[in-house]
């Protein structure tokens, strides 16, 4: 009798969620399985009735350079390897000077250690430079003195290297572009990146949607955290500042592009206006390459930071007042209890935040398309995004397996990104 009550029971919940189930079907399921059918078929306006079968061509056409790089991807490596290698070893000398000034003990491998890699390396990194066109392997040198001082350092020492993770990496990112300044070379791997692009569509709009995430994603979750904790503070005028921060975000994305088309006017705009009290000379804001993702990204920021701050402002007013109030009594200051309280208690707010803006940033289409007047930028395909590319390759050219393609690259760029930061938010979110 249970059984049959479980049963009929399973049976109705599946009869209520079936309408949803056809729908999607209908509409989500059955494109995006046939859309990945397609991918494998050579199906454009010229083989509309006879699409033959190419297997993985398409996934590699889209790959495919009209011209040859300038370098191969080794060399570039190769080079890379060699800044990073010693990026990686000035670091290490200069958390050992630190450490001996913290604890005032003078270790002589290390005092040797720090006065070779901070003299004679940054002397002799020039000559070393010019070496490498026809001596690549000294690099390898390098790299193995830097994996070869991990190994040799106590555990002990590295792993309190590691407990200041982040700001070791900020600052052997720091290393790394000082040496690039100041010992130039044109070889690396964002020098390849740079060249190759130009030579393939799709590589391009891989670099400029990846160019609009490092923009976008971290200003847009700083700034909208920053809004958030404004509005908490406040006391009067919270409801009406809470609906200004958000009208933009349920606002159409259409008439928003066509509202900052007439800020970024670089003759009559009201940018350029303000621009012009403290000094600065009208930018040509549409109309310059180099000005084409910034554009998309500042206007993006202004839409989308409305609903991150909401997210965020619920957040801080879940997190239980007792927490400041012991903090208070042991005399923790303001940046104290942001670093230690807030911010660890919004650890899911800023999970959910930073997968959605991920996403999101992905998917950029509309306000290039309204921004630009139905083309990638200005020019050089200076704006020209992955969904900007399927939208021109399906529409425009009209070749439905090779956009098909394109879509389906996009879905695991994203999902891996997804998966890493499920991966990472395992560890570093907390839920009460």
């Amino acid at each position: 009798m249970r059984n049959k009550m479980r049963l009929w029971e399973n049976i109705s919940g599946y009869l209520f969620i079936l309408p949803a189930l056809v729908i999607m079907s209908v509409f989500v399921f059955w494109p995006v399985g046939y859309s990945f059918y397609l991918s494998f078929f050579n199906w454009d306006y010229a083989h509309l009735k006879n699409p033959s079968f190419i297997g993985l061509q398409n996934y590699i056409q889209l790959f495919e350079l009209n011209t040859p790089p300038p370098y191969s991807f080794l060399k570039a490596l190769v080079y890379d390897g060699f800044y990073i290698s010693i990026s990686v070893l000035t670091l290490f000398a200069i958390y050992l000077l630190v450490d001996i000034v913290i604890s005032r003990h003078v270790k002589i491998l290390d005092a040797i250690y720090i006065f070779g890699i901070t003299i004679f390396g940054l002397i002799f990194f020039k000559a070393t430079l010019s070496a490498m066109n026809t001596l690549p392997y000294l690099t390898f040198i390098f790299i193995a003195a830097a994996v070869g001082l991990v190994i040799f350092k106590k555990h002990e020492f590295v792993s309190r290297m590691a407990g200041h993770f982040f700001t070791l990496f900020l600052i052997s990112g720091a290393i790394y572009l000082t040496l690039r300044f100041a010992f130039p070379s044109n070889y690396g791997i964002y020098q390849w990146l740079d060249a190759i692009k130009e030579s393939s569509d799709f590589i391009k709009s891989i670099w400029n949607t990846a160019y609009y995430v490092i923009l976008y994603v971290p200003a847009d979750i700083i700034l909208a955290l920053l809004v958030a904790l404004f509005l908490n503070r406040l006391k009067l005028f919270k409801a009406f500042l809470r609906t200004s921060y958000f009208m933009p975000f349920v606002t159409s994305i259409v008439a928003i592009s066509l509202v900052w088309q007439w800020l970024y006017n670089d003759q009559y705009g009201l940018i350029n206006y303000f621009l012009s009290f403290i000094g600065i000379s009208p930018v040509a804001w549409l109309k310059s390459d180099v000005w084409t993702i910034p554009t998309i990204a500042i206007m993006s920021i202004w839409k989308t930071i409305g609903y991150n701050a909401i997210i965020f402002l619920a957040g801080l007013q879940s997190i239980d007042k007792s927490y400041y109030e012991a903090a208070d009594i042991d005399g923790a200051t303001n940046s104290q209890k942001l670093t230690y309280i807030t911010w660890p208690l919004l650890s899911p707010m800023t999970f959910f935040v930073l997968i959605v803006s991920v996403i999101g940033a992905f998917k950029v289409f509309t306000e290039v398309y309204v921004l630009y007047q139905a083309v990638p930028g200005p020019y050089n395909n200076s704006g020209l995004t992955i969904v900007y590319y399927i939208f021109q390759t399906f529409y425009t050219n009209q070749q439905m397996g090779l956009a098909s393609a394109a879509a389906y690259i996009l879905f695991a760029i994203i999902l891996v990104f997804t998966l890493v930061q499920f991966r990472a938010g395992q560890k570093r979110v907390e839920y009460l």
